[in-house]
């Protein structure tokens, strides 16, 4: 690992998220109109950057939902700000989608205690990212995102090399230009938002360019793992007062029942709107709407319009 590794340091200065925005130069001569004018202008270019990283992107996404299909997981490894994004696009996956909670984790440098406060130098020994592979049991079904806006974070492209090695589909998403070949990367993510408005600080274009990739790697493997139906989060769990709410106007406007016809099945259905839509579309049992789910591999879809 050491040499590989290696041969991602580079002098960071040279890095294009280390330069000097000149855009946002004499920016604390300037009234807050106008510095958020600046922001708002180049927050635009983390939007565009993003979109010409279409097929990159998509190429992920196939390699995500393949893992799905085999009962793997989706893993996200990063420091700081890049780990803070990938915990939470993890974290939401469970209540969004109904999924299990291993099903899409988040691996931050430092662990739970960097997700509230700056832990220094947890980003530097790529052995401790390879540990936390390790230690998660991720093997050749799992896929591993790793996110770092410079494209050389130690903790990262440890974590990358050793889920290599134990035959994981890897992928990397940087905000810089690819500069060296990277053989532990199976997929290159690279939105290139150029100099940030405060210089070097990654959490601002960079890391609204991450939000936006990330938002797409789970929602769209979400979507093509039958977790959405129409544009409607058909698989939302009843968890909470809102979530319950929501399950219920979801079987009304889908089934066509009322309110108090839609909050029985929802009972029945043990709170999944997905199996109280198929009862009441099939006019069928619990037991017979998990079966035709399962038989159309989740897809409700296939269910109520066959």
């Amino acid at each position: 690992m050491k040499k590989n590794t290696n041969e991602i340091e580079q002098d960071l200065s040279k890095l294009i998220t280390e330069q000097r925005n000149e855009n946002s130069f004499n920016i604390d001569s300037k009234s807050v109109e106008e510095i958020i004018e600046i922001f708002n202008t180049e927050d635009q270019k983390a939007v565009s950057a993003v979109i010409k990283e279409k097929d990159n992107i998509s190429k992920a996404v196939s390699m995500i939902v393949e893992s799905f299909k085999k009962g793997g997981r989706l893993f996200y490894v990063g420091a700081g700000t890049s780990g803070r994004l990938g915990v939470l696009d993890s974290a939401e996956c469970p209540p969004t989608f109904g999924v299990d909670r291993e099903m899409v984790q988040g691996i931050i440098a430092g662990g739970y205690e960097a997700l509230v406060r700056s832990i220094e130098g947890a980003e530097d020994k790529p052995k401790d990212g390879a540990s936390a592979i390790i230690e998660r049991g991720i093997n050749s079904k799992d896929t591993v995102v790793g996110i770092a806006s410079s494209g050389r974070t130690p903790f990262v492209m440890g974590a990358l090399e050793e889920a290599k090695r134990l035959g994981a589909g890897t992928v990397l998403l940087q905000c810089n230009p690819l500069k060296i070949k990277i053989p532990y990367v199976d997929v290159f993510i690279l939105p290139i938002v150029g100099p940030e408005i405060i210089t070097g600080s990654t959490r601002l274009k960079a890391g609204t360019a991450t939000k936006l990739v990330l938002n797409m790697l789970s929602s769209i493997s979400m979507i093509k793992m039958g977790k959405v139906y129409n544009n409607l989060m058909i698989d939302v769990k009843a968890w909470n007062v809102k979530l319950v709410d929501r399950a219920k106007r979801l079987i009304m406007e889908i089934s066509g029942v009322n309110q108090e016809k839609a909050t029985e099945l929802l009972e029945i259905a043990k709170g999944s709107a997905k199996i109280a839509i198929v009862m009441a579309k099939r006019n069928v049992g619990y037991d017979e709407a998990i079966r035709l789910l399962q038989e159309n591999d989740g897809f409700l879809r296939k269910v109520i319009e066959n």
